[in-house]
């Protein structure tokens, strides 16, 4: 059997990475208006927005003249960020809850300002207050990363929760990953509805983490065919442990049928984007020609990099010593050639 690397649930998002101070990606919709319900986060995976030109289309016909609200926020998707600024500040020196996301959205991102998490922290906070969905959400974050505010795990857990429960996929995953933290022994059970919904969503680190709850049993019955169907489900959104772990599931014929020439493509894939426990199991698959004919070149070429990945192991290596002077002079060179990504 080819085996799998440890089964694990993915630690709360992007709060050991300080999330709340990197980067990260447009809103894909205004936010509500004074309202937590039907806002949504914003995704990390989304393509930031860029300037479509000046103007607004409204698609044809008659129509209401915009708000000064929906005009921040179409200036804000244009790429005009100082525009959006000008438009959202004093609406959000007035109360308004989705002015003050959108201006702690640009101030998180320095998009057309300095980048100041301080700024940025001080308008999720106040529209957090007034129950705006998103904000909530985001402010969390910068309470669990705890730099440009102090950190207030407590107070995070409960925004987090009321984004949560507000719908918000992101939320939803992060929220699950807190049960589980704070009741490790029984946080699974409650963690699952939260994950669940996410996975549903299209988050991918959801999928993955109730892959895993479906493969160990863990809060849901046992049950191998829904967890490969996650596992699936979070590999074909680029989750690069998922896209590992699915193929090897193919090969060995987990959770559903065998199909290690599909498992093959995932494990290349992920190879080729330079993670390193793929690395190893495409050098081992070349070598053995599971899923894919045999070919020691290639075999020799992926044995290189797993070592110099340090994700080597003593067959890899014994084959590679096992290659004549040439072979093993290729075998560099293409390693040489290679670029992750």
């Amino acid at each position: 059997m080819f085996a799998a690397p440890p089964a694990l649930v993915p630690a709360r998002a992007l709060a050991a990475e300080k999330t709340a101070e990197k980067t990260v990606a447009a809103p894909t919709k205004r936010p509500d208006r004074g309202a937590a319900h039907g806002a949504r986060a914003p995704s990390d995976r989304t393509a930031e927005a860029k300037p479509a030109g000046k103007g607004r289309s409204d698609g044809g016909g008659a129509a209401s003249s915009p708000s000064k609200s929906d005009m921040a926020y179409g200036a804000f998707q244009r790429g005009y960020y100082l525009t959006a600024v000008q438009l959202a500040e004093p609406l959000a020196n007035i109360g308004d809850p989705a002015a003050q996301t959108l201006l702690g959205e640009i101030y998180s991102r320095g998009l057309g300002v300095k980048r100041d998490m301080k700024e940025a922290a001080r308008w999720y906070e106040a529209a957090a207050k007034a129950g705006n969905a998103e904000a909530q959400f985001r402010y969390a974050m910068i309470l669990l990363a705890g730099t440009a505010v102090k950190q207030d795990e407590a107070q995070a857990r409960d925004l987090m929760k009321a984004a949560a429960d507000a719908g918000l996929p992101l939320a939803e995953y992060n929220f699950g990953q807190m049960l589980i933290e704070s009741s490790p022994a029984g946080g699974f059970a409650d963690a699952a509805s939260y994950f669940e919904k996410a996975a549903n969503a299209g988050v991918p680190e959801a999928q993955y983490a109730m892959s895993q709850l479906y493969a160990n049993g863990k809060g849901v019955a046992q049950n191998l065919d829904a967890a490969r169907s996650f596992l699936h489900a979070a590999a074909l959104n680029g989750f690069d442990i998922a896209q590992i772990e699915y193929g090897i599931w193919l090969i060995n014929g987990k959770g559903g049928p065998a199909k290690p020439e599909e498992g093959f493509l995932f494990l290349r894939h992920a190879a080729e984007l330079g993670n390193p426990i793929a690395v190893n199991r495409v050098a081992h698959l070349y070598k053995d020609g599971i899923g894919t004919a045999p070919d020691v070149a290639q075999a020799a070429k992926w044995a290189v990099l797993a070592k110099r990945m340090k994700n080597s192991d003593a067959v890899l290596d014994d084959f590679f010593r096992g290659l004549d002077a040439d072979a093993q002079k290729s075998a560099l060179e293409a390693a040489n050639r290679f670029r992750s990504g």
